[in-house]
């Protein structure tokens, strides 16, 4: 509002400084995540570590088994039902495993199971396996047709696991074929092994003729046993 001046006059007042804008509102603190969310995301991780810890795993690609046409890669390990203790055998020739280790196909005995003896005994079908039921009844299977055919070499192999838990599968299912025991994997591994049940099918000499993937039934299992035996 004008006011009256010295001088008589109504004068405007000498304008003040402008105001200053207000000043701009501070930035809104970054959004949390809910607590809700959080707990979430880790009950996941949990779950995907419990899966990865207790699922058929191998340090190698996935289950894929063996190409047709390649040779049984060399094992020798402990009959699970012996006393005799260790990983696995799987070197190839003299100096290839740790040192003093002989080739597994010399690694020979009565608490051996052993790749190379038997491909030397006829055609091979082995079954990797782990102690759970779907595992298990595969097992069951191959033994029921077992009988039926003295000229091929049946085995299994079970894949890390406890010891003595392997034993009590094999007593308590009255397995007869030999059951091998994979302590630290490295068969699995050389095999392609991921998941049980597994089964590698080869003929006499050790030529493998293909792999199994799935739970097989008695039948099928019967034609695949007769197409090793009539050979390649």
């Amino acid at each position: 509002m004008s006011e009256r001046g010295p001088f008589g006059v109504h004068e405007r007042p000498e304008p003040g400084p402008e105001p200053r804008p207000p000043a701009p509102p501070p930035p809104a603190p970054p959004a949390r995540h809910s607590s809700v969310a959080w707990i979430l995301g880790v009950a996941t991780l949990l779950a995907i570590a419990y899966i990865t810890l207790n699922t058929l795993r191998t340090e190698g690609p996935g289950s894929r088994g063996l190409d047709a046409g390649t040779p049984l890669p060399p094992f020798a390990m402990p009959l699970a039902l012996s006393s005799l203790t260790g990983d696995a055998n799987v070197a190839t020739r003299p100096g290839s495993g740790p040192e003093g280790q002989r080739p597994a196909c010399e690694v020979r005995g009565a608490d051996v199971l052993n790749s190379c003896e038997l491909a030397e005994r006829g055609p091979v079908v082995l079954a990797f396996f782990a102690p759970q039921e779907p595992c298990e009844k595969q097992v069951d299977a191959l033994e029921a047709i077992r009988p039926s055919y003295p000229d091929v070499a049946f085995a299994a192999v079970a894949i890390r696991g406890d010891r003595d838990e392997v034993r009590r599968v094999v007593r308590e299912h009255g397995w007869k074929l030999p059951v091998g025991h994979d302590e630290d994997g490295a068969v699995a591994n050389a095999y392609a092994v991921a998941l049980c049940p597994t089964i590698t099918f080869a003929y006499e000499g050790g030529r493998v003729d293909g792999t199994s993937l799935r739970l097989e039934g008695e039948s099928t299992l019967r034609a695949r046993v007769e197409r090793l035996r009539r050979g390649p």
